[in-house]
């Protein structure tokens, strides 16, 4: 049993950001929810926090609105054999070991997700010309600018590979020879690397045109922008596209926007209605995607398109296309002043 379970303790009347916290720190990835008495009253995953953002829920509301009050839970005298068939029959990683109702530990499946291998093609695109981190950008490639003491790209490829996946293809335009030389074959990393080389710029989605006709005709492919730096669970990602039998999921990102006026509401020449700077919410794409074959397969060669454009012709065919609300660290290397965070933050957020 765990000794980091006591950690993961939050009561109901705490925020929604603060068990965020809590599940991004610590590595059980799950918050408990208890009472004064030690009672447990519910189990908070980062599943669960979506499905409350995608409810609007605010990140200031407090737990109780997103816990699941109903959750798996194991008595003492449970085995570890039978711990195990419980998580995997559920498909949950952890299960909360209660005595009459009180949280007394936390066992894990940790050391099952950890060993999984999934054949599923990781497709990285790494063609840009990184206009915007000139003259940083002038003779290498914007994902072969170092952050920490290595690549961004090296960074995202190794994020995959600690998660399980070992086929990648990776889409070169912009100085293809720099990103040749550092990553070979992928050798090794003990992973297959292919090049898609884009003779000419194909848009975000283009490039799915020019992966090899013999990829699986039913695994979904991973796709990320190169200059993306994450500690997304890819795990997670993939499980939630599988379950819910989607042909898209688009990872998105809470974005707010504060109008610095007050905006006025009116009907004909009468006020109904004032509001002091309200703030927006929104979701922007997060530039990570998983794609069934039916979708990357449908893209011809040579054929310029973005995925935007892509996948709303597949939404427009009342098509599965799902979003993946991410509340991980995500940044979007486009700008100085993004890079320069970046190498403030990469020593703190565990990508070595």
């Amino acid at each position: 049993m765990t000794q980091q379970w006591k950690h993961v303790l939050i009561s109901p009347d705490r925020s929604i950001r603060e068990a965020l916290e809590i599940i991004n720190n610590e590595a059980l990835r799950v918050a408990l929810v208890v009472d004064n008495e030690g009672q447990l009253l519910g189990v908070i995953t980062d599943g669960d926090i979506r499905r409350g953002l995608l409810k609007n829920l605010s990140l200031t509301a407090e737990v109780r609105f997103v816990m699941n009050s109903n959750p798996i839970v194991a008595t003492i005298e449970a085995s570890k054999k039978e711990l195990t068939e419980l998580m995997s029959h559920n498909g949950i990683l952890s299960v909360p070991i209660v005595d009459n109702g009180i949280i007394v530990g936390l066992e894990t499946i940790s050391s099952v997700a950890i060993n999984a291998k999934h054949n599923n093609p990781v497709f990285i695109m790494a063609g840009g010309f990184g206009t915007r981190l000139r003259p940083l950008t002038d003779h290498c490639p914007k994902p072969m600018l170092k952050v920490g003491d290595k690549p961004i790209l090296e960074t995202v490829l190794r994020s995959f590979i600690k998660a399980g996946f070992s086929n990648f293809y990776i889409s070169t335009h912009f100085l293809p020879g720099v990103i040749h030389q550092h990553f070979g074959d992928g050798s090794k990393f003990g992973v297959n690397i292919t090049y898609i080389h884009e003779e000419n710029p194909l848009g975000t989605g283009g490039a799915l045109g020019l992966l090899p006709e013999d990829l699986s005709e039913d695994l979904p492919l991973v796709m990320i922008n190169g200059d993306v730096l994450t500690n997304i669970d890819f795990q997670r990602l993939l499980a939630f596209h599988n379950d819910n039998n989607a042909e898209a999921t688009i990872c998105v990102r809470e974005y707010d926007y504060q109008i610095p006026y007050g905006v006025i509401t009116g009907e004909g020449n009468k006020i109904v209605s004032m509001v002091e700077k309200p703030i927006h919410h929104f979701f922007v794409n997060a530039g990570i995607y998983v794609v069934s074959p039916s979708i990357f397969k449908s893209v011809p060669k040579n054929y310029r398109i973005d995925m935007p454009t892509l996948l709303e012709g597949f939404m427009n065919t009342n098509q599965g296309v799902l979003m993946f609300p991410i509340h991980e660290y995500w940044l979007d290397i486009g700008r100085i002043d993004d890079f320069k965070r970046a190498q403030q933050d990469i020593y703190s957020l565990g990508f070595e």
